[in-house]
Protein backbone atom coordinates (compact mmCIF):
# COMPACT_ATOMS: atom_id res chain seq x y z
CA UNK A 1 0.00 0.00 0.00
CA UNK A 2 1.00 3.24 -0.66
CA UNK A 3 2.29 5.62 2.31
CA UNK A 4 0.78 8.61 3.23
CA UNK A 5 2.37 11.74 1.29
CA UNK A 6 4.28 14.31 3.53
CA UNK A 7 2.88 18.07 3.81
CA UNK A 8 4.66 19.42 1.23
CA UNK A 9 3.65 16.64 -1.34
CA UNK A 10 0.02 16.95 -0.20
CA UNK A 11 0.63 20.90 -0.75
CA UNK A 12 2.20 19.97 -4.12
CA UNK A 13 -1.19 17.63 -4.84
CA UNK A 14 -3.58 20.82 -3.63
CA UNK A 15 -2.13 23.01 -5.76
CA UNK A 16 -2.17 21.18 -8.87
CA UNK A 17 -4.25 22.16 -11.87
CA UNK A 18 -8.40 21.77 -10.89
CA UNK A 19 -9.33 20.21 -14.45
CA UNK A 20 -6.21 18.69 -15.45
CA UNK A 21 -4.15 17.67 -12.51
CA UNK A 22 -0.89 19.23 -14.09
CA UNK A 23 1.41 19.40 -11.36
CA UNK A 24 4.18 21.89 -10.73
CA UNK A 25 7.30 21.17 -8.78
CA UNK A 26 11.02 20.76 -8.51
CA UNK A 27 12.25 17.19 -10.55
CA UNK A 28 13.01 15.71 -7.02
CA UNK A 29 9.31 16.29 -5.79
CA UNK A 30 7.77 15.31 -8.88
CA UNK A 31 9.77 11.86 -8.82
CA UNK A 32 9.16 11.23 -5.45
CA UNK A 33 5.19 11.38 -6.66
CA UNK A 34 5.80 9.39 -9.44
CA UNK A 35 7.26 6.46 -7.30
CA UNK A 36 4.40 6.74 -5.12
CA UNK A 37 1.92 5.91 -7.78
CA UNK A 38 0.44 9.80 -7.25
CA UNK A 39 1.59 11.47 -10.42
CA UNK A 40 2.61 9.97 -13.78
CA UNK A 41 5.22 11.66 -16.01
CA UNK A 42 3.60 12.44 -19.73
CA UNK A 43 5.37 10.63 -22.39
CA UNK A 44 5.72 13.58 -24.92
CA UNK A 45 7.46 17.09 -25.04
CA UNK A 46 7.33 18.76 -22.40
CA UNK A 47 6.71 15.97 -20.36
CA UNK A 48 4.64 17.74 -17.39
CA UNK A 49 3.71 15.52 -15.00
CA UNK A 50 -0.27 15.15 -13.85
CA UNK A 51 -2.00 13.54 -10.82
CA UNK A 52 -2.89 10.02 -11.60
CA UNK A 53 -6.65 8.73 -10.33
CA UNK A 54 -5.06 7.91 -6.52
CA UNK A 55 -3.45 11.03 -6.49
CA UNK A 56 -6.81 12.96 -7.47
CA UNK A 57 -8.51 10.78 -4.52
CA UNK A 58 -6.11 12.51 -2.27
CA UNK A 59 -6.94 16.04 -3.43
CA UNK A 60 -10.51 15.37 -2.57
CA UNK A 61 -10.20 13.69 0.29
CA UNK A 62 -10.44 15.91 3.32
CA UNK A 63 -7.12 17.47 5.10
CA UNK A 64 -6.04 14.75 7.74
CA UNK A 65 -8.58 12.48 6.49
CA UNK A 66 -6.98 9.00 4.94
CA UNK A 67 -8.29 8.96 1.24
CA UNK A 68 -9.84 6.14 -0.27
CA UNK A 69 -7.97 3.00 -1.19
CA UNK A 70 -6.68 2.57 -4.64
CA UNK A 71 -9.10 -0.32 -6.01
CA UNK A 72 -5.83 -1.02 -8.53
CA UNK A 73 -2.34 -0.95 -8.08
CA UNK A 74 -0.45 2.04 -7.75
CA UNK A 75 1.62 1.73 -10.67
CA UNK A 76 -1.70 1.32 -12.23
CA UNK A 77 -1.82 3.53 -15.63
CA UNK A 78 -5.60 4.47 -16.25
CA UNK A 79 -6.87 2.35 -18.78
CA UNK A 80 -9.79 3.46 -21.38
CA UNK A 81 -12.50 0.56 -21.91
CA UNK A 82 -12.94 -0.74 -24.92
CA UNK A 83 -15.71 -3.12 -24.54
CA UNK A 84 -15.82 -6.75 -24.09
CA UNK A 85 -17.04 -8.99 -21.80
CA UNK A 86 -13.45 -9.95 -20.29
CA UNK A 87 -12.61 -6.32 -19.82
CA UNK A 88 -13.27 -5.79 -15.95
CA UNK A 89 -15.98 -3.50 -14.62
CA UNK A 90 -14.80 -0.54 -11.92
CA UNK A 91 -16.19 -1.51 -8.72
CA UNK A 92 -17.54 2.03 -8.30
CA UNK A 93 -19.37 3.97 -10.94
CA UNK A 94 -19.11 6.97 -9.22
CA UNK A 95 -15.29 6.83 -8.89
CA UNK A 96 -14.54 5.38 -12.67
CA UNK A 97 -17.13 8.68 -13.89
CA UNK A 98 -14.45 11.50 -12.08
CA UNK A 99 -10.79 9.00 -13.54
CA UNK A 100 -12.40 9.10 -17.08
CA UNK A 101 -13.61 13.37 -16.68
CA UNK A 102 -10.13 13.88 -15.53
CA UNK A 103 -8.85 11.34 -18.38
CA UNK A 104 -10.66 13.49 -20.89
CA UNK A 105 -9.93 17.09 -19.67
CA UNK A 106 -5.69 15.57 -19.46
CA UNK A 107 -6.12 14.91 -23.37
CA UNK A 108 -7.17 17.60 -24.37
CA UNK A 109 -4.72 19.73 -22.32
CA UNK A 110 -2.37 17.18 -24.09
CA UNK A 111 -3.84 18.34 -27.80
CA UNK A 112 -3.63 22.05 -26.36
CA UNK A 113 0.35 21.37 -25.65
CA UNK A 114 0.92 19.31 -28.68
CA UNK A 115 -0.82 20.29 -31.42
CA UNK A 116 1.07 23.02 -33.66
CA UNK A 117 -1.50 25.36 -33.46
CA UNK A 118 -2.47 24.34 -29.98
CA UNK A 119 -6.09 23.15 -31.25
CA UNK A 120 -8.12 21.19 -28.32
CA UNK A 121 -10.55 20.46 -31.50
CA UNK A 122 -9.08 17.22 -33.50
CA UNK A 123 -6.89 14.60 -32.10
CA UNK A 124 -3.09 14.91 -31.77
CA UNK A 125 -0.19 12.91 -31.89
CA UNK A 126 -0.60 10.26 -29.04
CA UNK A 127 -3.85 9.49 -30.22
CA UNK A 128 -2.70 8.56 -33.30
CA UNK A 129 -0.65 6.33 -32.26
CA UNK A 130 -3.09 4.41 -29.49
CA UNK A 131 -6.39 5.06 -31.77
CA UNK A 132 -8.33 2.33 -29.51
CA UNK A 133 -7.40 3.83 -26.42
CA UNK A 134 -7.81 7.58 -27.81
CA UNK A 135 -11.64 6.45 -29.40
CA UNK A 136 -12.60 4.53 -26.32
CA UNK A 137 -11.63 7.22 -23.95
CA UNK A 138 -13.87 9.71 -26.56
CA UNK A 139 -16.74 7.59 -25.83
CA UNK A 140 -17.10 6.57 -21.99
CA UNK A 141 -16.21 10.40 -21.37
CA UNK A 142 -19.05 11.35 -23.28
CA UNK A 143 -21.49 9.00 -21.09
CA UNK A 144 -21.36 5.96 -23.70
CA UNK A 145 -20.93 2.27 -22.10
CA UNK A 146 -18.56 0.10 -22.98
CA UNK A 147 -20.06 -3.66 -23.49
CA UNK A 148 -19.53 -5.85 -20.67
CA UNK A 149 -20.20 -9.99 -19.62
CA UNK A 150 -23.31 -8.50 -18.53
CA UNK A 151 -24.90 -5.90 -20.71
CA UNK A 152 -23.95 -4.85 -24.23
CA UNK A 153 -22.52 -1.98 -25.50
CA UNK A 154 -19.97 0.14 -27.90
CA UNK A 155 -16.65 -1.97 -28.88
CA UNK A 156 -13.89 -0.43 -30.21
CA UNK A 157 -11.54 -2.65 -32.34
CA UNK A 158 -8.23 -1.73 -34.43
CA UNK A 159 -8.47 -2.60 -37.86
CA UNK A 160 -5.69 -3.50 -40.82
CA UNK A 161 -6.02 0.30 -41.89
CA UNK A 162 -3.43 1.88 -39.70
CA UNK A 163 -5.01 5.06 -39.17
CA UNK A 164 -8.74 4.10 -37.96
CA UNK A 165 -10.36 1.65 -35.34
CA UNK A 166 -14.16 -0.17 -36.18
CA UNK A 167 -16.86 0.36 -33.34
CA UNK A 168 -19.76 -1.15 -32.64
CA UNK A 169 -22.88 -0.81 -31.13
CA UNK A 170 -26.02 -2.39 -29.64
CA UNK A 171 -28.40 -0.74 -32.45
CA UNK A 172 -28.82 1.86 -34.99
CA UNK A 173 -29.37 4.44 -33.01
CA UNK A 174 -26.38 3.46 -30.46
CA UNK A 175 -24.04 3.46 -32.97
CA UNK A 176 -26.00 7.20 -34.85
CA UNK A 177 -24.71 8.44 -31.31
CA UNK A 178 -21.28 7.20 -30.95
CA UNK A 179 -21.16 8.73 -34.62
CA UNK A 180 -21.81 12.23 -33.22
CA UNK A 181 -19.68 11.82 -29.89
CA UNK A 182 -16.69 10.82 -32.47
CA UNK A 183 -17.34 13.64 -34.90
CA UNK A 184 -17.56 16.30 -31.71
CA UNK A 185 -13.98 14.58 -30.33
CA UNK A 186 -12.36 15.62 -33.17
CA UNK A 187 -12.60 11.84 -35.98
CA UNK A 188 -14.31 11.59 -39.04
CA UNK A 189 -16.67 8.38 -38.71
CA UNK A 190 -17.89 6.77 -41.27
CA UNK A 191 -21.12 3.93 -41.37
CA UNK A 192 -20.20 0.58 -43.28
CA UNK A 193 -21.74 -2.83 -43.58
CA UNK A 194 -20.06 -6.17 -43.03
CA UNK A 195 -20.21 -8.39 -45.72
CA UNK A 196 -20.71 -11.98 -44.07
CA UNK A 197 -22.94 -10.67 -41.02
CA UNK A 198 -24.62 -7.45 -43.03
CA UNK A 199 -24.01 -5.81 -39.23
CA UNK A 200 -23.75 -2.17 -39.67
CA UNK A 201 -20.55 -0.72 -37.48
CA UNK A 202 -18.13 2.73 -37.56
CA UNK A 203 -15.17 2.88 -39.34
CA UNK A 204 -13.30 6.14 -37.16
CA UNK A 205 -10.09 8.33 -37.80
CA UNK A 206 -8.95 11.15 -36.18
CA UNK A 207 -9.13 14.48 -38.45
CA UNK A 208 -6.07 15.94 -39.22
CA UNK A 209 -7.00 19.52 -39.70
Amino acid sequence: MTRPPTAAQRRLIDAADPVTGRLRGTDAQLTALVRQGLAFRHPRPPHDHFLTPAGQRIREAEPGVPAPPDPAPASEVFAARAGGAREPVPPSAEARLREVRGAWQGLLELRRMTNPDGAVDRPCGWERGHLVRAAALALEAAGHRPATAEADGYRVRATPQPDAVAVYAPDAAALSACAATLERAGWQPGEYTEPRTRGRYLLASPRRV
